[in-house]
């Protein structure tokens, strides 16, 4: 999984199942919202990997706040 793609809903299951309990959970909403953010991080494709976009979702959802 660390370097291999995975569906919105796999990265989603993987994340939160292995950061520690008090950190913000990934959820659908926010994932499109990071990828619509940083669109560069996905010009490949559009799969997610624990390798490229753990460390970077994680520091983005520590300062996110949910506007709508």
């Amino acid at each position: 999984m660390n370097f291999i793609g995975a569906t919105t809903d796999g990265f989603i299951k993987y994340y939160n199942e292995n950061i520690p309990a008090s950190f913000p959970r990934a959820t659908l909403k926010i994932l499109k919202k990071f990828q619509a953010l940083y669109p560069a991080l996905f010009k490949e494709n559009s799969e997610w990997t624990i390798n490229r976009h753990r460390k970077k979702l994680m520091d983005w959802l520590s300062s996110y706040r949910d506007e709508d």
